[in-house]
């Protein structure tokens, strides 16, 4: 088939690489306006934007998807399906125009975790699996029906970064068995659930979402320091001696020491630093304090021996 296909982080190189590679033909690819960025302010290209370029690729970048010149360049590709793997969402005169529909790959179990950071909210609320799959786009985001899943089991340390890397080699792998699938026809399609109330929502992460609240339970707090690892990463203040710091928390593990008080620190200013909680301890295995590199906790003890901490 001949195949569009939109997309713009990393996640999304994956699954334009197998479809590149595989017997269909990728006839544009579409992807984020080019953007400055760092202290720098230089131009930079998306993930999906460098594949396209070192494989020759026919690129179309519109910072409005209803342009009239953008919809008479996309029509005359003349694709028979356009693919989405982590772009935007798509007004109908785009996600209607090709004769076999529009396809896109999300990083869930659909109907579970329908919007943008699935894969970090299924760690934080402490899912044993997730998965990904593939579905017809419709009106309304994440809602359309179902094509195919596959299943993906979440270790108890398992970060949002490891099953990134996962859902996207599995879910790429997902996606040309679909192609395939609507090409000759067998794939299927079915409706989701649009009513069911146990349906979890995967809302966009804020800062505030990020930050440790030292009040809730061990599991709880690991979850979200696990679940937003290695980005944007899940943050506390750290006050050492006299001095107050934003510090990031990337790694961490439930203690089986015996019961702190909520927020008070044990440590031996070599090996460990615990944090109690409402019920157990969180040791913090990595961090990172404004302004410095990331570190494991032997190193930033090692650099801390004999300083007073606080955490809040």
């Amino acid at each position: 088939m001949k195949i569009v296909f939109m997309g713009t982080p990393a996640f999304a190189v994956e699954s334009l690489d197998i479809i590149h590679k595989s017997h269909h033909e990728v006839v544009g690819v579409i992807t984020a306006t080019d953007k400055p960025a760092g202290r720098g302010q230089k131009i930079q290209y998306s993930a999906v934007k460098e594949y396209a370029l070192a494989n020759e690729l026919h690129i179309l970048q519109p910072a409005n998807l209803k342009d009239d010149q953008f919809i008479e360049d996309l029509r005359s590709l003349n694709a028979d399906l356009f693919v989405v793997v982590a772009f935007r969402m798509l007004p109908a005169v785009v996600w209607q125009m090709p004769k076999k529909g529009t396809i896109n790959l999300h990083g869930s179990l659909l109907p579970q975790y329908r919007g943008a950071a699935p894969i970090n909210w299924a760690i934080i609320n402490g899912e044993q699996k997730s998965g990904a799959t593939t579905f017809f786009i419709e009106e309304k985001i994440d809602t359309g029906n179902i094509i195919d899943n596959v299943e993906v089991n979440i270790t108890e340390n398992m970060n949002a970064g490891e099953l990134h890397d996962i859902l996207m080699t599995q879910g790429a792998q997902l996606l040309l068995s679909t192609l395939d699938k609507i090409e000759n026809g067998t794939a299927t399609a079915k409706p989701q659930d649009l009513n069911n109330k146990d349906v979890k929502k995967a809302f966009k992460i804020f800062k505030n979402t990020c930050l440790i609240d030292w009040t809730k339970k061990a599991q709880e707090i690991h979850n979200l320091i696990r679940g937003l690892s290695p980005y944007p990463a899940a943050y506390t203040t750290l006050k050492i001696n006299d001095k107050e710091f934003s510090t990031k928390v990337f790694k961490s593990k439930i203690s089986e020491s015996e019961q702190l008080a909520i927020g008070e620190i044990n440590t031996d200013f070599k090996s460990f630093f615990e944090v109690g909680t409402q019920k157990g301890n969180i040791s913090i295995l990595e961090l990172q304090i404004a302004g410095k590199k990331r570190m494991d906790i032997k190193a930033f003890l090692n650099g801390n021996k004999n300083n007073t901490f606080q955490i809040s």
